[in-house]
């Protein structure tokens, strides 16, 4: 009864507020507690996230002192414990996630144990609000990059309001999980502080790290308050005021509506990305659209990888130039591939694109999971898309910041499956679940989906209107059905099929028409409607464009959504000396032996050992095995490539 109630406290206020707004986005996501998951793909990797992933970072938490920073902050004792001002929201994110999984999973004991986490933050902040354990702990010796005053460092490494963003996330999902407010009651706290410090006519200030734009849209919504959508808007607008390309790294290089390209901190920049889709679709400012438009155009044109990463450079942990994708080098933040998914699910909401989810998908499926293990114990912080076995996942980071924004992630997957708008039901992405939504303001629908995706294109589908009910389901076609891995010409297929989906509703075909990439289905529905979605998964050689100089003359292998890689663990020969010639056979293989069982693509291939002179090749065939790219370094330090060379003559361009 109290999970029910719970959630539906949680629609209520998410709707409520909604719609009290007189704009907000127009295509609205179902949120993730609405969505009951049933998935054979995704099930285990959220079930491990809870029993393992949650429970270890706790536990770092605990042993790295984290947990004693805000101890020693409620006394004024000892001293800051760990190396980052930003290690607060270390804390702040898993109990997020845990919140989200609370919300669907009822535990007591962890209810508990956040509950006490949350009494040592109150304790931890000053009674005007201000809460940031690296300066409250000694005020006159603040820690590191805290600065002698509050904020006078915020536009560059302090992360003060980088910690408030991410405490506002953490104290709405514990309220809208628990109906409890000691947490939230932290968070407004905070907030109204800093709603009496910046703005019009007081302090400006651009905020280092972007996230606490997002953090006040989240209080705007749960208490209709304006003051924080306001503040949000005014951090936004507080960029650029002087032109200055030294400023590039903090997105503060120009206004945010003259910013055409995505420069600096990849991490940083998708959160802001975020929160100006955000504070967009509740003011209506088409100029903050526009903007994030032509950057999104540049991102997926020019700046991202095969793997769903953004990132380039470790340098900065930041963009590069255009084009600028090594492999071995690639940089591909976990916490920037999680905000990619955040920042195109926003974009979707926005214009109702199924290039956004296209997007979205690919981060998701390859990029995001391969940030975690497979046990949810050992992270990867970058992830490369070729390694020489001497980079290996780690079970905590000194910078921890992307094992605990797995936590909060994905504990609320399911909440990017399916959405709404109107009279349109729009199923996004294909995982089990079973989900119920409102026609006509009125009307109930029961949708449900069952699958082995990634696996296996055939998706069913069973659609109960509580009584015959017309609307419209829409179903996305991924751009990969039709030839295109990403929506521009930064990836294409070096064979295009011909192969197209189906759809048959009660066992009849039917002939859908297509919008913004969905095949649209308009019709009466009655209960025990069933619809058959068949998506053709063919094994694709992909090739990037020819400016991407890293990638020029090589391949990679997917299917469907998912990104392939060779390791070293599966083959018995240099992975870094293999050549896939183009006609090659392939073939998609379920072999148990690996992990607990995954597909594989195997085919024969070349290999080259060199002469005993040194100064050419021998060359042999090689039978060869690909195992999904989010899966590899789950056997100990591994040998690793995803693009490999289709020749001989080529196989100088593919070593770095």
């Amino acid at each position: 009864m109290r999970k029910t109630l719970l959630a539906i406290c949680f629609c209520l206020t998410i709707f409520a507020t909604a719609f009290a707004q007189t704009t907000d986005y127009p295509y609205q996501g179902i949120p993730f507690n609405q969505v009951k998951l049933t998935d054979a793909f995704w099930t285990p990797r959220v079930e491990t996230n809870r029993t393992a992933t949650i429970p270890v970072s706790f536990q770092k938490c605990e042993e790295t002192c984290r947990v004693k920073n805000f101890q020693n902050a409620a006394t004024h004792t000892g001293k800051f414990q760990t190396i980052f001002t930003f290690d607060d929201t270390d804390i702040y994110k898993i109990i997020e996630g845990a919140s989200f999984s609370m919300s669907v999973h009822p535990d007591a004991k962890l209810d508990k144990y956040v509950d006490s986490l949350i009494a040592i933050v109150a304790k931890a902040q000053e009674p005007d609000g201000y809460l940031y354990t690296a300066r409250t702990i000694n005020p006159e010796k603040p820690f590191g990059w805290a600065g002698k005053e509050r904020w006078i460092n915020e536009s560059q490494q302090s992360h003060e309001l980088y910690n408030a963003g991410h405490l506002y996330e953490a104290a709405t999902a514990h309220y809208l999980a628990t109906g409890k407010k000691n947490f939230l009651s932290i968070a407004l706290k905070n907030a109204d502080l800093l709603c009496s410090v910046f703005g019009p006519n007081k302090r400006s200030v651009v905020p280092g790290h972007e996230i606490v734009e997002m953090g006040l849209v989240r209080l705007y919504r749960i208490t209709s308050d304006k003051k924080y959508l306001d503040l949000a808007k005014f951090l936004i607008d507080c960029r650029g005021k002087k032109i200055d390309k030294g400023r590039q790294y903090w997105q503060d290089h120009a206004p945010i509506i003259q910013q055409k390209e995505a420069v600096g901190h990849a991490v940083r920049a998708a959160y802001l990305y975020s929160g100006v889709a955000d504070v967009a679709a509740l003011t209506g400012n088409k100029d903050y659209i526009a903007a994030i438009d032509s950057i999104w155009e540049n991102v997926v044109g020019k700046k991202f990888y095969l793997n769903g990463g953004i990132g380039a450079r470790g340098d900065g942990e930041r963009f590069g130039d255009n084009y600028e994708l090594p492999n071995k080098d690639a940089y591909n933040e976990t916490c920037a591939a999680i905000a990619n998914v955040y920042w195109n699910f926003r974009m979707f909401e926005l214009h109702g694109q199924s290039k956004y989810i296209d997007v979205l998908e690919r981060s998701l499926y390859n990029n995001v999971l391969s940030g975690v293990s497979l046990d949810g114990k050992n992270f990867f912080y970058p992830n490369p898309l070729s390694a020489d076995g001497s980079y290996k996942r780690e079970p905590w980071f000194d910078c921890s910041c992307c094992p605990t924004n797995m936590c909060r992630f994905i504990s609320s997957v399911t909440g990017y499956i399916y959405a709404q708008k109107g009279n349109d039901l729009f199923v996004n992405l294909f995982i089990g679940s079973s989900t119920s939504m409102k026609i006509n303001s009125k009307q109930t629908v029961e949708l449900s989906q069952t699958s082995n995706y990634p696996w296996d294109g055939a998706i069913s589908l069973a659609v109960n209107p509580k009584q015959k009910t017309k609307f419209t389901l829409r179903l996305r076609i991924p751009g990969w059905v039709n030839n295109q891995p990403v929506p521009t010409n930064l990836y294409s297929y070096l064979n295009p099929t011909k192969a197209t989906y189906s759809i048959k509703v009660n066992g009849k075909d039917v002939t859908a028409t297509v919008d913004n990439g969905y095949a649209v289905i308009d019709r009466e529905w009655k209960k025990g409607d069933k619809v058959e979605y068949i998506l053709p998964m063919n094994i694709q050689r992909v090739k990037a464009h020819e400016k991407v100089a890293a990638d020029r003359g090589l391949v990679a292998l997917e299917r469907g959504p998912v990104l392939f890689c060779v390791e070293d663990k599966d083959n018995a020969f240099n992975v870094n000396s293999f050549i896939l010639p183009d006609n090659a056979e392939l073939k998609l293989k379920f072999n148990k032996d690996i992990f607990t069982g995954t597909y594989t693509i195997q085919g024969e291939g070349i290999g080259l050992n060199p002469t005993a002179d040194k100064l050419g090749f021998n060359v042999e065939k090689k039978t060869f095995t690909a195992i999904p790219y989010c899966v590899w370094d789950n056997r100990g330090g591994a040998a690793m490539r995803v693009w490999l060379p289709r020749t001989v003559s080529e196989f100088k361009l593919s070593v770095e």
